[in-house]
């Protein structure tokens, strides 16, 4: 097993459960689900296909004979056909009527849709438990002031749950992608070699209408609502751009959360988890480094990049099929959501354990509080009797005294104390510390919060309460 490449998102980041869905048995099985679907559509329609050769296919639907399949495919160069033959070995009465009248794309592109469908949903699922888990974090969180940052600058303070409901709506957006993709994906069908289904309609004997409920059957049984319209030989390829398009969205976001972490990591307001054995540094043994929160963003610009290879397939086909999408998709599809599934494992893992740290949020605010309170300062002033005009340029050349503390002699901010010694505002000291209560600065943070969880989030999470509780694990 060491004298081979193997993908490291099998090997260390995806799960299971996705690697599976992506498997070559899942895959296979769907195939011969779609030669049943075929078989009994045409039975139903009318075509001389007997109840005993369907039983014959249900049979043997999923004991696929691998090592057959593998081996006529040497000789034919050609997967479908050598898995029809490997089907026709266990299926003798059968044989003749397995893919009757249908292309390679029939089993290929429907399966493709299919699959990506069920992945989709298992993408769904992940989000939605890391909204959940989210959502407990900032209502937790919702009133603990905490400095804000504009261009990674101090600026009006705002409150941590606040700053964790910004990545919720991020995912949120994700979420309603999803659903509405979801609520759009159709089965190619049977459409034949150029999307005119001329083999069925000769196999129909002219029967248009035959054809047309030989496309809907087939969705139904396959759990779709029916089929694209229109199509070559394939369904377009802006379905995969859509698809890898939804999933790098959900890569913007979980890098946007991931660099946030990263950065309060560094100010030592918040960490993601971090276990007893873990090693930091391989030199520094004190190091705590954000290992998780880099994977996140490492497998976020995969995806990224990712998501320009069914741009450039759909842009680049040439009227109703060629085949020079074929190797990119057996990449860029599974890898994409094999990436995202590795991304959300590791978004869920660190939100169910991140680590905040009040004192040292409280020490940074306070340390830039009074710089932002000195409008609340000056109208207290002006209350006491002080001109307006006057207070707002001795603010001004005060606040730019105490920067120059701060930034050219290493001191504590002393803007308090320099305004304190000032008769022109005629506040003690004492009076102006009891202003520097952070929850005065937070506007309406924490009634936002509370709004944005009760009105936009737990309507979404209660109407998929089923699909909760998920809890992720991380290979390394």
């Amino acid at each position: 097993m060491y004298d081979r490449y193997v993908s490291p998102l099998s090997e260390r980041y995806a799960s299971r459960e996705m690697q599976y869905i992506f498997s070559p048995e899942k895959k296979f099985r769907t195939w011969r689900k779609l030669w049943i679907a075929l078989a009994e559509t045409e039975k139903e329609l009318g075509l001389p296909i007997t109840q005993e050769q369907i039983d014959e296919l249900k049979s043997h639907q999923d004991d696929i004979n691998f090592e057959v399949a593998k081996e006529r495919e040497k000789i034919v160069r050609h997967d479908v056909m050598s898995h029809v033959y490997a089907y026709g070995v266990q299926c003798p009465k059968a044989k003749g009527i397995i893919h009757l009248g249908a292309t390679s794309c029939y089993v290929g592109d429907n399966t493709d849709i299919i699959i990506m469908a069920e992945a989709l949903s298992l993408v769904r699922k992940k989000v939605l438990n890391v909204l959940d888990e989210l959502s407990r974090f900032a209502d937790t969180y919702k009133a603990q002031p905490t400095l804000a940052f504009t261009h990674f600058q101090p600026a009006q303070p705002t409150t941590v749950g606040k700053r964790a409901t910004l990545w919720m709506m991020e995912l949120k957006m994700d979420l309603e992608d999803i659903d509405y993709l979801l609520g759009s994906l159709r089965l190619l069908g049977s459409k034949g070699t150029t999307g005119t289904q001329a083999s069925f309609l000769e196999l129909f004997d002219g029967d248009h209408e035959k054809c047309r409920q030989l496309d809907q059957k087939i969705a139904e049984k396959m759990g779709f609502p029916g089929c694209y319209p229109v199509s070559g030989q394939t369904y377009s390829r802006k379905v995969d751009s859509r698809v890898l398009s939804v999933l790098a969205g959900i890569a913007q976001s979980a890098h946007k959360f991931s660099n946030d972490i990263r950065l309060l990591q560094h100010l030592k307001e918040v960490e993601e988890p971090f276990e007893k054995t873990q090693i930091g540094s391989s030199a520094m043994a004190y190091k705590r480094n954000p290992m998780r929160s880099e994977r996140m963003a490492s497998l976020a610009n995969y995806v990224m990049a990712d998501m320009m290879n069914p741009m450039m397939v759909a842009s680049t086909q040439w009227f109703e099929r060629t085949l020079d999408d074929s190797a990119n998709k057996r990449l860029s599809i599974p890898e994409g959501f094999l990436a995202v599934d590795g991304i959300l494992d590791l978004y869920l893992n660190v939100v169910d354990g991140l680590v905040v740290y009040p004192k040292v949020i409280e020490k940074r605010l306070m340390a830039e509080l009074p710089f932002m309170a000195t409008e609340n300062i000056m109208m207290d002033a002006v209350k006491a009797g002080g001109d307006r005009q006057e207070l707002h340029e001795k603010i001004r050349t005060l606040s730019m005294e105490a920067g120059k503390n701060v930034k050219e002699k290493g001191l504590d901010n002393n803007l308090l104390e320099l305004i304190a010694k000032d008769p022109a505002f005629n506040l003690s000291l004492d009076e102006l510390k009891a202003a520097m209560d952070p929850s005065r600065y937070t506007g309406r943070a924490k009634e936002q919060v509370e709004e944005f969880l009760e009105e936009v989030i737990r309507p979404v999470l209660d109407e998929n309460r089923e699909e909760l509780g998920v809890k992720a694990e991380i290979n390394v």
